[in-house]
């Protein structure tokens, strides 16, 4: 979670341009489709790939009140970097850093026994009440209480919150198909989340927040909303499913723009084979562009063959196996420069692909594929909050 220190533009092999703009604009267009509920900006996984220091600071600058990491090292290091608002962590492990959350004052997921009660033990040894949201299996089948257990989580989490352990300041689920409306699923677990609910409520629960919806569930579903929302693909900029619309259909953009600069450029005749197991030979004489990023990078090998990339205002594809540091592209007898920009994926304005298309290209989502861009590819800030540009 370390944010990349200013480099020159000229000299980067390859850049993640991070439109810090964008994020702000995202987050007020969430906060539109979900008016009555407070937002958390999702900065787990390096906000992404994004960068989870910096765009942390941006979306709360731009009205998110909460924040969430799944490890509880993402979360310290929110903390450590100085940031206040409430951070929720969500994925722990027996013998977890209870303590140290809790003297950051991190709010922690709970989702069985065992965690309640490393979490009070960590609590009574700080000599400091605990910030704790119970998450509740309503029928993704992953992390939370399944129905059967719930009353006495419940009834245990209450015992501590007596005791002055912990503060019960949140209950909370997770959608599995949110991102394909209409699925039978989803009416399920409203009912559930909202049966599970009333249960806690009547025992004398009081959270601060109920959340269940996220990045799909706060564009399509008002009902789910209830008094937090949990953004996470959308603040930046991508849709979180093709079904259900383009970033721009719901007033979003695109954040994150990865381009890379040629190595070389070479005339080959025809019959040439490229790159390893030479399964793109080149149809007659051509040129080649060499774009030095590859697997390494977290360009996935899945591309091999069809990612798109624009160079020289016109889309290539790659051209045979995408390597761990570079990747062909035929050029079709054009002749760009070295060092002209390759543009992998951008908002799509310039006629660039866009993650969506690499998605496509890949056989996955375009989660993965932003999400999946390495540490080797310098991420540079433009646009922030107080007009600042890192290079």
């Amino acid at each position: 979670m370390s944010e990349t220190a200013a480099v020159p533009t000229a000299t980067l092999r390859a850049r993640a341009e991070i439109d810090l703009g964008a994020l702000r604009a995202n987050v007020r267009a969430l906060r539109a489709h979900a008016p009555g509920a407070a937002l958390m900006a999702v900065v787990k996984s390096d906000a992404y790939g994004h960068g989870a220091l910096r765009c942390a600071r941006e979306a709360v600058a731009a009205g998110a009140s909460w924040l969430g990491t799944a490890t509880p090292e993402e979360a310290l290091a929110l903390r450590a970097a100085g940031i206040p608002v409430p951070v929720l962590c969500w994925l722990w492990v027996p013998g977890g850093p209870w303590r140290q959350a809790i003297e950051a004052d991190v709010d922690v997921s709970v989702s069985a026994l065992w965690a309640l009660r490393e979490v009070t033990r960590a609590a009574r040894e700080a000599g400091h009440p605990a910030r704790v949201q119970l998450k509740a299996d309503t029928g993704l089948g992953r992390n939370g209480c399944q129905p059967a257990d719930w009353p006495e989580l419940v009834t245990e989490a209450l015992r501590a919150e007596r005791e002055g352990l912990i503060r019960i300041t949140g209950l909370w689920s997770h959608f599995a198909c949110a991102d394909e409306p209409g699925h039978a699923s989803i009416a399920a677990q409203l009912t559930r989340f909202r049966e599970m609910l009333a249960h806690a409520e009547g025992q004398g629960v009081r959270p601060e927040v109920r959340h269940i919806a996220n990045s799909p569930a706060t564009l399509t579903l008002p009902a789910s909303h209830f008094d937090l929302v949990r953004t996470g693909i959308a603040l930046y900029g991508v849709s979180p499913s093709p079904e259900l619309g383009t970033p721009a259909d719901f007033g979003l953009r695109p954040v994150m723009t990865l381009s890379a600069s040629l190595a070389l450029v070479k005339r080959v005749p025809g019959g040439h084979g490229v790159s390893y197991g030479h399964h793109y030979v080149t149809p007659g004489e051509t040129t080649l562009g060499l774009v030095p990023v590859g697997y390494a990078d977290g360009i996935p090998r899945h591309a091999s063959g069809t990612g798109p990339v624009l160079v020289d205002g016109k889309w290539r594809t790659v051209a045979g196996r995408v390597a761990m540091d570079q990747f062909v592209v035929d050029l079709g007898g054009d002749t760009p420069a070295e060092g002209a920009e390759a543009v992998l994926f951008g908002p799509g304005d310039r006629g660039e692909p866009t993650a969506e298309d690499w998605a496509q290209a890949c056989g996955t989502i375009a989660y993965e594929i932003v999400t999946r861009i390495g540490t080797r590819v310098p991420r540079v800030y433009v646009n922030g909050a107080h007009g600042e540009q890192d290079r």
